[in-house]
């Protein structure tokens, strides 16, 4: 069974058949494993999905399930979910929607002390490599004038 990531998906369908939705063909399988918590969401048809273990409940559980027209899974951040078209006669189309993060509203303050002290940090740094080069540069100017006046002073330390 071919497999496949999300990206892939987008690029390789150039108009899905139901607006806002990833068509998954059949004998296709993706894996997800999302950096923020999201929502998967069965538009039309019906998905196989399967969850890595370890697997809470029965002992029979092991993370398969399926999700038909109007379902949902809800797959936490770093979750590994794998999914295939499970109708062997017509693609499914789901649609991703990631969840908002909780604690988000103490943020915009947090920003405005770090985005402010990240940019500082990055002035200082590319302001001390200025100061440096600076400093190779006079060093050098000097070295050349000094070397100019000992050849005037002294004509026959010049050899050319």
């Amino acid at each position: 069974m071919a497999s496949q990531t999300l990206t892939q998906m987008q690029q390789s369908a150039a108009t899905p058949a139901l607006p806002g939705t990833w068509k998954l063909p059949v004998g296709r399988a993706i894996t997800f494993q999302p950096r923020e918590p999201g929502v998967l969401r069965v538009a039309h048809g019906q998905l196989w999905a399967t969850f890595d273990g370890p697997h809470a409940g029965p002992l029979n559980d092991l993370g398969d399930h399926v999700v038909g027209a109007g379902g949902q899974l809800r797959v936490c951040a770093g979750q590994r979910l794998v999914v295939e078209a499970w109708n062997t006669k017509a693609a499914t189309y789901f649609s991703w929607e990631p969840l908002p993060l909780a604690g988000h509203t103490a943020a915009p303050r947090v920003v405005a002390v770090v985005q402010p002290l990240a940019d500082l940090r990055l002035a200082f740094k590319f302001g001390a490599g200025a100061a440096g080069r600076l400093i190779k540069g006079v060093i050098a100017l000097a070295w050349d004038v000094l070397a100019v006046r000992r050849t005037r002073r002294y004509p026959e330390l010049n050899c050319a």
